[in-house]
């Protein structure tokens, strides 16, 4: 708490060398002690001097089988409270479903922490890239709330990348939109625990990154709307948002950012709580 005032300083000359700040991007975990109390505690502070700025945070909860510290559960209960309060947008990410990922998707014998990152980095940078780069279809954290959140408490979304490849290994085959839309809702490509075939979609939204035509992507959003019918709620008519960037990222020919809000990020609370109670 004696940092925080440091930590707000550093925020306002940041925020006043912008031309138009669009909102805040918070990286913590939060199982631990730093991320759970000072990051929510930054949250609340930086939303009371920048109400109208969007808050948008990602945040590593605590994995089902992998526990660092005893205590997870209750910093993970506490943090989210304000998260649910504070935050805008919370991308949930779990350590061990970017273990998962490493394992089953990119064949790593031993992830390190780099590998993990690599994935998040991934993802941040897709959904930022409209900021950044010109596109056919541009997206920004406010359209991105305001299409994605039906009720304002439901700001917890599920967060998916692809095509999904290790450091290093640059990608030899061309991808194409029906392959990276297939990949995209695949559940192994969630990078939190839970599955979202165990729950509905109330809304999606898909950013794509390269040469691509909007049509080809509405299409494939279409699609895939009326072939899962069942897995997206009735009472949202095309929840499917997407987005096209006309660059994308260094080394690939296209690649497209998943975010989902979908009732199936209830297991992640409920595990939390379960460990809470047993506590």
């Amino acid at each position: 708490a004696e940092l925080i005032d440091s930590v707000l300083d550093v925020v306002r000359k940041e925020a006043e060398s912008c031309d138009c700040l669009q909102g805040f991007q918070i990286t913590h975990s939060l199982g631990g002690g730093t991320g759970s109390g000072m990051g929510t505690l930054l949250i609340s502070k930086v939303r009371e001097e920048y109400p109208d700025r969007i808050m948008c945070t990602f945040s590593v909860f605590p994995s089902p089988k992998v526990s660092d510290t005893v205590v997870e559960p209750y910093n993970a209960t506490l943090s989210v409270h304000q998260l649910v309060e504070n935050a805008d947008e919370v991308m949930c990410i779990d350590n061990e479903a970017l273990y998962d990922i490493c394992f089953r998707t990119l064949k790593l014998t031993t992830p390190t922490y780099g590998d993990l990152n690599h994935l998040v980095a991934a993802v941040m940078s897709g959904i930022t890239c409209c900021l950044r780069f010109p596109g056919q279809l541009n997206s920004d954290l406010r359209k991105l709330a305001v299409n994605l959140i039906p009720f304002p408490r439901l700001h917890f979304f599920l967060v998916g990348f692809a095509p999904l490849t290790s450091r290093g290994s640059q990608q030899y085959r061309a991808l194409t939109v029906p392959e990276l839309t297939q990949q995209m809702f695949d559940a192994k490509n969630m990078m939190a625990a839970s599955d979202p075939r165990h729950g509905r979609y109330l809304t999606a939204s898909a950013m794509f990154r390269g040469k691509m035509s909007t049509k080809e992507v509405d299409e494939q959003m279409l699609n895939v709307q009326n072939k899962n019918s069942s897995y997206f709620v009735e009472w949202i008519p095309n929840n499917i948002k997407s987005s096209v960037c006309d660059i994308p990222p260094k080394g690939m020919k296209m690649s497209t950012t998943f975010i989902g809000n979908s009732t199936a990020i209830q297991e992640m609370f409920k595990r939390v709580s379960e460990q809470f109670t047993a506590m």
